[in-house]
């Protein structure tokens, strides 16, 4: 066996053993077809007002400007499809969002597996990166044989669904690469786009991040603009239509991460706790949550726009 297929072989070993889903290998290059894509999306403002964006385009295409003499894009998704969700329906929060925040449990976990690279191997440099930098992950992982980008331009694997985080890790080390996934299973199913409650999902995989529910509830500092209004579906943190309609989420199976596990009290909580909820409350339920980042000003917000 090659010495390059035996370090990828390795470095999937040790990816499975702490908890990945799944891992597949790339040649860090240039993202050729995604330039023309992420500049259309940029020039149509969808992105809103997420003014980051626009940061970084070059690094957003080549992670060697990420990483200096990066030869592999090592791409990595986790499951979080929790086992039981919210009792109350009336102010919902995206499942991804009920333990604790993903950024900080996923990134320990690949800083684990560079040092167990770096144990094996020997000095192997690179970064870890969590949805928290300009890295085009979906691209990444399509490159890596993880799945295909739906039409909510979510990543999808044929055996899990939808419900998982992607993360990478760009190291300059040369390895054996998979092939890309090159099969669109979605075919002519559209049920993604006619249940998207704001009409975010636009043809040809393109979403228009300017009218997402995640994006009004999340991203948005200022108010929810009132043409949306009984057009969010009752969501306060994020939004799962997309991925809920989606037929091969049937095949998404609970998670058995414990720190993902819905933090106290949070799948009980009735529609009086939600608009009676005070910071205390906010700071206890989501202490360690990623629904933080919208701050409990934010959370109110979003509650009194749902509000009849």
């Amino acid at each position: 066996m090659k010495i390059k297929e035996q370090y990828s072989q390795f470095i999937k070993a040790q990816a499975k053993r702490l908890g990945f889903l799944e891992c597949g290998i790339a040649k860090a290059d240039f993202l050729e077809e995604e330039a023309p894509r992420l500049e259309n999306w940029l020039q149509n403002n969808y992105h809103g007002e997420m003014r980051y964006m626009e940061n970084h385009f070059d690094k957003r295409l080549d992670p060697r400007l990420l990483v200096e003499g990066a030869k592999s894009v090592v791409s990595l998704s986790y499951n979080y499809f929790p086992k039981e969700v919210q009792k109350n329906q009336d102010y919902k929060i995206s499942k991804y969002a009920y333990g604790q925040d993903y950024h900080h449990i996923i990134k320990a976990k690949l800083r684990e597996l560079l040092s167990l690279i770096n144990d094996e191997i020997g000095e192997v440099s690179g970064r870890c990166f969590v949805d928290s930098a300009p890295v085009l992950e979906r691209a990444w992982a399509e490159k890596a044989g993880l799945g295909w980008n739906g039409k909510h331009t979510l990543l999808i694997q044929k055996q899990q669904g939808s419900f998982f985080f992607l993360a990478e890790l760009i190291i300059d080390l040369e390895l054996a690469y998979d092939n890309p996934f090159a099969t669109d299973h979605c075919g002519k199913c559209r049920r993604c786009i006619d249940a998207c409650p704001t009409e975010a999902i636009l043809p040809n995989n393109t979403v228009d991040g300017s009218k997402c529910i995640s994006y009004l509830t999340i991203e948005l500092r200022d108010a929810i603009p009132s043409e949306f209004k009984d057009k969010t579906d009752n969501w306060m943190f994020g939004c799962d239509v997309c991925q809920d309609v989606c037929p091969w989420n049937r095949f998404s199976k609970p998670h058995s991460e414990p720190l993902f596990a819905p933090q106290e009290d949070l799948l009980e909580m009735t529609k009086r706790d939600w608009e009676e909820i005070t910071q205390e409350t906010f700071s206890k339920v989501f202490k360690k949550s990623a629904v933080k980042r919208t701050k409990y000003a934010g959370l109110q917000r979003n509650i009194s726009f749902l509000k009849k």
